[in-house]
Parts: C-alpha cells; structure tokens; sequence
C-alpha cells in the first residue's frame, strides 16, 4: 500500500508520521533538481495549478509557482483584488469555476481557518493550504522538518523551541504536529499573553522566560509577531519585547555550538532576531526557503498523483 493516497493537503493535524516521512524523503529527491543545470521535470506536465491567494504572501506563493513550473505544469496566479470575491462571489463559486476551467490543483491562502479543508471537500481538483487564518500552514511546517531532518540527520530526540507569537501562529501549530508526530520535544516561549499555558494540552511545554531553556535547545524557531491578526493589548512594546524574548548576540552566545536558528520569514530584524544572527552561519533561514521549494514539489506530485488514481 501507497504510503500517500490523499488529493489534498489542508493540515498536518491529521498526518501519520509515516505519511510525513514519505513527503520528506521525496522532497530529498525533488531538491536534486534544483542543482542541475535544466532545472526541470515533467512529472506534472500537462496540469494546471491556481495560486489562489486571498492573503498577501511573496515567498509561499513564489515558492509554490516555481514549484509547479520546474514540476512542467501549467500556473495561473489569482488574488483577491483581481477576483470575483470583490463582486460579492463566494470562495466556493469561485472555486467551482476555476474547477471548470480544468485547474487540477488549486493552492488556497485565506485568512479564515477551515477554508481549505471547505474547499477540499466540494472540489474534484486537489486543494493545497498555503496558511489558513490562525489555524494551519502545512507545507511550512513541512520544510521545517526537512530542513531540520537535512542538517541534523533526524528529529526524534531533539528539543525544538518554538519563540513569539504562538497564539495567533498557523506556523507554530503545524509545526508542533509535525515535531511530535516525528519524536522531537517541543517548548513554547514567549510573554503569557501570547502563548497561554492552554497549549501544554497539545503535549507541549511552556515557558515565559527564554533565558531558561537556552543551553538546552537544538533548535530555536522565531516567529515574526502576527500584528496584523491580534489587538495591540496581546502585545508589550517593540522594545520591551526584543529585551525579554529577542535573540540578541549575547543570547545566542548561549545556545549549544551546533544549535539551528530557523525563522519562517519575514523577519523583523532587531525585534525578534539581531540582524546579525540572521546573518550568521548558525542561521537556516534561508535553507528553509530553497528547501521549501522541493517540499512544495514533493507535495503537489504527491497529491496530483493521488487525484489521479
């Protein structure tokens, strides 16, 4: 038995490792690719994917186009502004018409949680999250695990601690699923407000002060502060934050030599991260974007193949 057999990908809450697994290692294949000199395939020749972003969005909706570009399939890019949810057309009329058009994958970026998996159950085509309100961001979490799976040669046993803005994090959800699915530990850190010790019942531990855990990380992942999904009084000043939480020169001096500094961009340089730290040779940052592109690959072959059978 196929070890994927799903057309969709909408979270990874619902992942069994092994199906996890299977997307990583075929994403160790697809990153081959990126390294030749004919940086193309055909295995999705002849499809069609819709980019369909109603959020705004530079690296998972590049990522995703030159994904499906270098897999040979055809791409097509939809906002919200250039669509006919500005007429008043709901997401799942459109969704129906871009079906109608032959679109065999259609990648969804909303700021509602659930609209993926909405959109999953009405459509033939296959329906790809690309980040649902505060709910999921599936292929982040993804390339995560891969990135860290690619530089430490495993997840299981490691202590990975995710920092800032949990609570209104779609990065940080999936990630914990994918972490424990895969035999890491996992510790949130950030001010109380934003990671409520409610999350511990996730299997997780939390924490409200950085300066406790930082000898004993293999893996600190950042988040950028989500101001655009929360009210301000969740929120210390800029400064106040970068003082408790921010991973100054003098922290990361802390962290174990062979620690990774991850960060799903953007990056707010100075507030989460001294801009010097993202800079450094510690940082992954930017691996995770070229290994977010083999992951996005992997999981359109992936599905596409699945909606085929």
């Amino acid at each position: 038995m196929t070890a994927w057999n799903r057309k969709d990908l909408v979270g990874i809450e619902d992942l069994t490792p092994a199906e996890i697994t299977h997307i990583l290692d075929t994403a160790a294949a697809f990153k081959q690719v990126g390294t030749r000199d004919i940086k193309k395939v055909p295995s999705l020749r002849g499809k069609t994917l819709v980019n369909f972003f109603v959020e705004p969005s530079t690296r998972t909706r590049t990522s995703f186009e030159l994904a499906a570009v270098r897999l040979s399939a055809d791409v097509v890019n939809i906002t919200a502004s250039t669509s006919s949810l500005t007429k008043g057309e709901t997401l799942k009329d459109t969704a129906l018409n871009l079906q109608a058009l032959h679109s065999d994958i259609i990648v969804l970026r909303h700021s509602c949680a659930g609209a993926a998996q909405f959109l999953a159950e009405r459509l033939a085509s296959s329906v790809i999250n690309a980040g649902d309100g505060a709910h999921e961001h599936p292929t982040q979490a993804l390339l995560d695990t891969f990135t860290i799976r690619e530089k430490v040669g495993r997840v299981e046993g490691l202590h990975v601690a995710i920092l800032g803005d949990i609570l209104f994090s779609r990065v940080a959800r999936s990630d914990i699923h994918a972490l424990l699915k895969l035999g890491a530990r996992v510790t949130l850190v950030g001010p109380s407000t934003l990671v409520p010790k409610a999350f511990e019942r996730m299997g997780v531990a939390v924490t409200h002060r950085l300066d406790d855990i930082l000898e004993d990380v293999d893996v600190l992942n950042l988040l950028r502060i989500q101001h655009e999904r929360q009210r301000k009084e969740y929120f210390p000043s800029l400064g106040e934050y970068s003082t408790l939480f921010g991973l100054t020169k003098e922290r990361a001096a802390r962290l174990k030599p062979q620690a990774l500094i991850m960060h799903p961009g953007p990056i707010n340089r100075g507030v989460e991260i001294d801009s010097a730290i993202a800079d450094s040779g510690r940082s992954v940052i930017l691996d995770q974007v070229t290994n977010g592109l083999a992951v996005r690959m992997a999981v359109l072959y992936l599905c596409a193949g699945a909606r085929g059978k």
